[in-house]
């Protein structure tokens, strides 16, 4: 499955996928390593997910290659000897695990070397950050990435890739390395939407659902223009391709309404911190103050903050965040799918030191429904453009089904020349 959006090699499946990557690695620095013997086996599998080449975010364990978590204290790490559950129902479906892609330290905040592969002076997103490079360079079909508070989709429409992040739970976190376990969450940024369907009924966990089933769903649904966070920097090439994703689903039929509802983002925003934190620290607070290979500055802020909040601070943040994900819910009873944009601009330059605005994909993770990230062309400047589909917990195949639909009405993405 070459992706249509990268000029390729020719021969074999597995010598295009492995020459890709080697053109292309000195750009975007996306992999942390790679497993020499798994290129072969995009010819010689058999599968729903057969020929499909993945790359496992570096919190995430892939027997026979390390997993390092972004972090000098784990350089030294053993490879792993068993797959995460999620690489290891991927690879029951034929899927093709060539390596490990770069991820923030511990999933947080410290810039990786990754580069985006539509300007590579410009970041991926954080914190899957290889795992978005090198899906949007189409050296990868599909690679797990995992969302905390905007770590997945962000990247995704960086990077001009799709981004699933399924609803929260429904894929069991076994072999990934936690950071908050109130929220993190297990996805896919994939080349195009028909790989995230198909890794998505791959899924044990889940149930397969027939296609023409979960299309018909999809069928002349209550559409709903959701609030735009007032604090988020918002830009106008990102307004317009949310309401052109909007009027594009009231041509296929949808009923487009505005959203309502009363969320206040920024206390949303500052309850999530605050749990996060705490929950951060939980995990990986002993690993501060090591003489040899330290922690990363900004990791080291957030777990000395969060060694700062008491169980009941927490506590109540919780409470808190809990009855917003269920009035905001109640709030869109009328609606079956939300379309909003899922950043506010395009990739940020490098030299800012950012990985981007998360806060505006905080929120969408507290509510604990499904996100899809779609591709929505480029701006002036040749960056991504991006719209994201939400839903309540449990309506990931809706999601899903809505996005196939609208993924047609999509503006072309541009087609990258592969390094020589």
């Amino acid at each position: 499955m070459p992706n249509e959006r990268t000029i390729a090699p020719t021969g074999s499946r597995a010598t295009q996928a492995r020459a890709l990557q080697q053109r292309w690695e000195p750009v975007i620095r996306a992999f942390v390593s790679l497993d020499d013997s798994a290129w072969s086996r995009l010819d010689d599998a058999t599968g729903p997910l057969a020929g499909v080449c993945v790359g496992v975010k570096d919190i995430v364990d892939a027997a026979g290659m390390p997993t390092r978590n972004g972090s000098r204290a784990f350089a030294g790490a053993a490879p792993a000897g068993v797959d995460a559950a999620i690489v290891a129902a991927l690879r029951a479906a034929g899927a093709a695990v060539v390596g490990k892609t770069a991820s923030t330290e511990f999933a947080f905040l410290d810039p990786t070397p990754a580069r985006n592969p539509h300007a590579p002076a410009h970041t991926p997103g954080g914190s899957s950050s290889g795992s978005g490079a090198a899906v949007g360079a189409g050296v990868l079909d599909l690679a797990v990435a995992t969302q905390t508070a905007g770590s997945l989709c962000r990247p995704a429409a960086y990077c001009g890739a799709v981004g699933f992040k399924p609803g929260f739970g429904r894929i069991p976190l076994d072999g990934a390395t936690r950071l908050a376990p109130s929220f993190d969450t297990l996805g896919f940024i994939t080349r195009d939407l028909s790989i995230a369907r198909a890794a998505w009924r791959a899924m044990p966990w889940v149930g397969a659902v027939e296609p023409a089933r979960a299309d018909g769903e999809a069928a002349s649904l209550a559409v709903g223009l959701a609030l735009v966070d007032p604090g988020a920097p918002m830009t106008a090439p990102m307004l317009a391709a949310r309401d052109a994703a909007a009027a594009a689903l009231g041509a296929l039929g949808h009923r487009i309404g505005q959203a309502g509802g009363d969320v206040d983002f920024s206390a949303i925003v500052a309850d999530h911190r605050l749990v996060m934190l705490f929950e951060a620290a939980g995990q990986h607070a002993h690993l501060l103050d090591r003489e040899e290979a330290p922690l990363g500055p900004q990791i080291t802020a957030a777990l000395r903050e969060g060694l700062r909040v008491s169980d009941d601070q927490a506590g109540a943040a919780g409470h808190r965040l809990r009855e917003a994900r269920m009035r905001f819910w109640e709030a869109m009873s009328a609606f079956d799918v939300l379309v909003a944009p899922p950043v506010p601009a395009t990739a940020p330059r490098i030299d800012g030191g950012t990985t981007g605005y998360q806060h505006m994909l905080t929120a969408w993770t507290v509510f604990g429904g499904p996100l899809l990230s779609l591709p929505w062309g480029v701006d002036a400047a040749g960056l991504p453009l991006a719209v994201m589909l939400a839903g309540r917990p449990g309506s990931d195949d809706r999601v899903l089904a809505v996005g196939a639909q609208l993924e047609h009405a999509a503006p072309p993405m541009p087609r990258l020349e592969t390094p020589r």
